[in-house]
C-alpha cells in the first residue's frame, strides 16, 4: 500500500467497519461491496504486520492491536468527515447519514415525519432510524442523535443532553371494558380496573384544575412493556388501561376504539430527551432536523 490515498482509505475503511459493527453493515452504509472493504482491511493488517479485526460468523471483534489503532485514529477520522461535510454544507448541500436512535412511541410518530421529509428535501442525505427501548450512549454506539426517556440519572458528560419535547399523555380504555366496570370519576377509581404499564412505571401521578395532585400506584399491572405499541393494541383489545402519549392513539379515539379517561386530569407528560455526541461541531444536518423537529413539535403544541 505504497500509494497514500489507498493507504489512508484503508484506515478509513477499518473505523467505518468498527463503527457499523462489521463488513455488512459498513458496505451498506457507504454502498460499497463487501469484498471491497474486507480487502482494504486485509491490506492493512498485511502492511502493519498484526490482526486487527477477529472475524466470527456471529460478530466481530477487535483485537488488542485493532482497539489501540481505533481508539487512535478513529475520533480524527470522525472528524475530518464531520469537517467535510460541514464544508459541504456552507454550499447548501446536506449529506452523509443521519443516524438516530429512538422509542418507537416518539420516533414514528415524530421523528420518521420530519426524517423522511428531510430525505425528500435533500437528495444527498440518507438516514438510519432505530427503535430502542432503553438510552443508547451516540458516542458510543455512533449515533448522531439518540432520543431517550431519561428518568434517573443523566449520562455521562461526553453526552449533551437537550429536552426536546415534552409529549401530554392521557389514560385510555377500550368501551367494551368500561362496560365492564364501574364509571372512572376520579384517578383512585383506575385502582379497580387492570392496569397495563410501562417498563418502569412505578406510579400514574396526576394533577387536576385546581392545581390538586394524586398518585395512582402500579403494584400490580395487567401487562408490562416498555414498547408503547403493545400497550396500545392491548388496550384496543380491551385488556386494560394504558397511560400512552395523546398523538400515539389519537387514530384510535378519533375512531371510538379507545376513550380518554379523566380528560380533567393532566397526566405527566412524557419527556424525550435528545442525546448528542459532546463533539466541538454540530453537524448541518443535525442542526437542521433539530430545528424541524422543534417547528414540528411547536405545530403539533398550536394543533391541540
Amino acid at each position: 500500500m505504497d500509494n497514500p490515498r489507498v493507504q489512508w482509505d484503508a484506515y478509513d475503511l477499518f473505523c467505518r467497519v468498527v463503527e457499523h459493527g462489521g463488513f455488512s453493515a459498513a458496505a451498506r452504509e457507504l454502498d460499497r461491496p463487501k469484498s471491497s472493504l474486507s480487502a482494504a482491511v486485509m491490506r492493512l493488517e498485511e502492511t502493519l504486520q498484526t490482526r486487527l479485526l477477529e472475524r466470527t460468523t456471529r460478530r466481530l471483534r477487535l483485537t488488542e492491536a485493532g482497539e489501540a489503532l481505533y481508539q487512535g485514529i478513529g475520533p480524527l477520522f470522525a472528524s475530518l468527515r464531520e469537517m467535510h461535510e460541514e464544508a459541504l454544507s456552507q454550499q447548501g448541500a446536506v449529506v452523509g447519514t443521519l443516524r438516530i436512535a429512538s422509542p418507537y412511541e416518539f420516533g414514528a410518530h415524530h421523528v420518521a415525519p420530519v426524517v423522511t421529509a428531510m430525505m425528500r428535501d435533500y437528495p444527498g442525505l440518507r438516514a438510519t432510524l432505530d427503535v430502542e427501548h432503553t438510552w443508547v450512549n451516540p458516542q458510543e454506539q455512533r449515533y448522531a442523535i439518540a432520543f431517550a426517556m431519561l428518568q434517573s440519572a443523566l449520562p455521562p458528560s461526553t453526552i449533551v443532553a437537550k429536552r426536546a419535547f415534552s409529549l401530554p399523555r392521557g389514560v385510555f380504555a377500550s368501551p367494551r371494558l368500561l362496560a365492564e366496570h364501574p364509571p372512572v370519576r376520579t384517578p383512585a377509581d383506575l385502582r379497580r380496573l387492570p392496569l397495563l404499564a410501562g417498563a418502569g412505571d412505578a406510579e400514574w401521578p396526576f394533577h387536576d384544575a385546581q392545581g390538586r395532585s394524586e398518585r395512582v400506584p402500579v403494584d400490580t399491572p395487567r401487562l408490562s412493556s416498555s414498547n408503547a405499541d403493545v400497550r396500545l393494541q392491548a388496550a384496543l383489545a380491551g385488556l386494560g388501561v394504558a397511560r400512552i402519549t395523546s398523538s400515539f392513539c389519537a387514530a384510535a379515539v378519533n375512531e371510538g376504539q379507545l376513550v380518554r379517561l379523566l380528560p380533567d386530569c393532566a397526566c405527566e407528560p412524557l419527556h424525550i430527551y435528545a442525546l448528542l455526541p459532546a463533539t466541538r461541531l454540530m453537524p448541518q444536518k443535525v442542526r437542521i432536523f433539530l430545528d424541524r423537529l422543534g417547528e414540528s413539535a411547536r405545530a403539533a403544541a398550536a394543533h391541540h
